[in-house]
Parts: C-alpha cells; sequence; structure tokens
C-alpha cells in the first residue's frame, strides 16, 4: 500500500527508511527540490512540486496512508485539507497540541464535520517519549503498523498475475498472521506478500506449486504450526486456501 509522506524533511527522511523495510510503497512530496529527490530518498518515489499539486497527482485510494509532516502549520493544514477530501486509510499530522487545535479549528471553519477531523491522529505517531527524528519515526511506524493490522489484510488485494493465491481463511492460537493474510506464488515459485514466514509458509509454497503443476484448480490445507520445534514458534494453526489464478 502507498505511504505518502508530505514534507521531506529529517523525520520523513528516517520514516521513509523505515517504511520502505516495512513493505510500504514510499512516496515523498515537497515544494523543495532539495528536499525531494532520488539521491535524498532513495527507496522512495519523490514529487518537488507544490504540496497541493503533487497531492492532485498522486490522487487518492482508500488504502493510502499518508503522514503530514511538513515544516510550518500552513502547509501542513494545505496538505490535510487536500487529504480530507478524497480517500485514505489513514492520515496523521505531527506537531504540538497547540498547532494541531490551530489547524483543527481552520479546517473547521471551512465546513470539515467532527467525525472528518476526528479521523485524524494527531499529534501523530504512539507516545513512546521519543525526541530525535529517528525515534519520533519510530513512534510513526509503530502507529501505522498499528492501523494497517487494524484495517486487515485485505486492505491490499493481492496483484492478479499467474500463479497459486494463498489465502489464511482460518486461524487458532498465536499463528503469525490472520485471516485474510496471502501469499502470491508464481510459476517458478517466486511470491508475493506472506502468510507468516517459516517452514509453514515454505511447505505453503510447495503446496502451491504442487496445485499449480497438477493443473487443479483450488485446495484447502491446515498447517498445525504447534508441532514445530518449540523454541522457534509459539503455535496454533492456520487453514489456508489454495486458489488457481491466471495462465
Amino acid at each position: 500500500m502507498r505511504l505518502i509522506l508530505c514534507g521531506g524533511g529529517h523525520i520523513s527522511l528516517e520514516l521513509a527508511h523505515i517504511a520502505h523495510r516495512l513493505d510500504f510503497e514510499v512516496t515523498v512530496i515537497d515544494d523543495r527540490p532539495e528536499f525531494a529527490n532520488r539521491e535524498r530518498f532513495p527507496m522512495a518515489h519523490t514529487l518537488a512540486l507544490p504540496f497541493p499539486e503533487a497531492l492532485d497527482a498522486l490522487g487518492s485510494r482508500e488504502s493510502d496512508f499518508f503522514c503530514v509532516l511538513t515544516r510550518g502549520h500552513v502547509f501542513d493544514r494545505d496538505c490535510l485539507e487536500h487529504i480530507l477530501r478524497g480517500n485514505y486509510a489513514y492520515v496523521g499530522m505531527i506537531g504540538s497540541r497547540r498547532k494541531v487545535a490551530t489547524v483543527m479549528e481552520a479546517l473547521a471553519a471551512h465546513g470539515f464535520s467532527s467525525d472528518r477531523l476526528a479521523s485524524v491522529h494527531a499529534p501523530i505517531g504512539l507516545l513512546l517519549g521519543g525526541q530525535t527524528p529517528a525515534e519520533v519515526a519510530v513512534e510513526i511506524a509503530a502507529q501505522l503498523i498499528q492501523e494497517r493490522a487494524r484495517l486487515g489484510a485485505a486492505l491490499t488485494p493481492p496483484p492478479p498475475d499467474p500463479g497459486v493465491l494463498c489465502v489464511i481463511t482460518q486461524k487458532t492460537g498465536s499463528a503469525p498472521r490472520g485471516e485474510g493474510a496471502w501469499m502470491l506464488v508464481g510459476p517458478e515459485g517466486q511470491i508475493t506478500g506472506t502468510i507468516g514466514g517459516g517452514i509453514t509458509e515454505h511447505q505453503a509454497i510447495q503446496a502451491a506449486l504442487e496445485l499449480w503443476r497438477g493443473g487443479e484448480t483450488q485446495a484447502e490445507k491446515t498447517f498445525d504450526l504447534s508441532g514445530l520445534d518449540p523454541a522457534m514458534i509459539c503455535g496454533g494453526t492456520i487453514t489456508v486456501r489454495f486458489l488457481r489464478q491466471g495462465e
């Protein structure tokens, strides 16, 4: 899913590194070319345009995550006003409570409902006591993980590529991924997504390849994680549905 960082400052730089490792598709926008470029953000897409123009160019999706991290409350307000008029799964804004209140009052005066404004995570991030840009980025990343988990795996649909789609349909115990988590296994064993990693995922990949090579269209299998090395896993079971797609 896309993570759009409004502002290319120090916190955005730290957050982009972390978010990339968390499998977000990161885009950084800033009206200053020296703060929005591939040299500074090699792990992200960048747009060096005035904020409203950049947001217009990107559009909005129901699965988009937005972090408003600009250098001033005027730019924050412009970004947030644009974002709230579109679609999003998450939006957060950095700033002191006083700054946040000022921006919210201005948007309320522009006709935004209290429910819409309440959907904004502001101040952004989990309150862990962070002070440095890296620490604040960790706080924000933790909230992104929390919200992505709350919204569920269905937020990011699997690609329509040929292969076998493996979807967790039932979970018991402390298996690492929940219902709706998916993995697409390509004809040569290449994978997109994950159903938890480790030996269980390896076994699911082998089962998917057997289905693909055998010509079946679907199957279902339950994996018992509690029978594995107790030092390596917490236990539980997952039921995985295997669905052939494409050719």
